[in-house]
């Protein structure tokens, strides 16, 4: 089961509160990445329904970086939320997961939170990863451009999971 990138967010915005580390957008961003990264690569399921974007500073979620771009690179204090059509008012978006994916996602959250928004980069931005595919596909920049899941399966399956087992 595929979940909303802001449930997504909740989580690792609520895991983070709870561990004593505040994160920023571009940290938050990067971190559902890997969340979704290793999932995918270990569960063999994407994590996130909505395509991650090749963007300057690594893989963003549009709509989730319009959620807490006013937080700039401030800590996020707040939590994702979306309009519920029936009452048109902004509600808390939700998460739950099953006991295995909650299991690996603590784990995520709690390597990359613990990283640097730099590193975090650095790390999306591997050569011949997803990101860069994405980002320099036939040479040309193209922010904005869709990273592929099918590219992220390929790159992450191989590689070892830092500490994840």
């Amino acid at each position: 089961m595929s979940f909303d990138g802001r449930a997504i967010a909740n989580f690792v915005l609520d895991t983070c509160d709870s561990e004593g580390r505040a994160i920023t957008n571009l940290s938050l961003q990067k971190i559902v990445y890997f969340c979704h990264v290793w999932t995918l690569a270990k569960l063999g399921k994407p994590l996130v329904k909505q395509n991650f974007e090749a963007w300057q500073y690594g893989p963003v979620l549009q709509y989730l970086y319009r959620e807490f771009k006013d937080f700039e690179s401030r800590p996020i204090t707040s939590r994702a939320k979306k309009i519920n059509p029936l009452t048109g008012h902004a509600e808390l978006v939700e998460y739950s997961f099953d006991l295995d994916t909650q299991s690996l996602l603590r784990k995520i959250v709690t390597i990359y939170s613990g990283l640097s928004a730099g590193s975090l980069v650095d790390l999306s931005h591997v050569k011949g990863g997803p990101w860069d595919k994405a980002w320099s596909h036939n040479g040309r920049v193209n922010p904005g451009m869709i990273i592929d899941n099918e590219n992220i399966s390929n790159f992450y399956a191989g590689l070892r999971a830092p500490s994840l087992s």
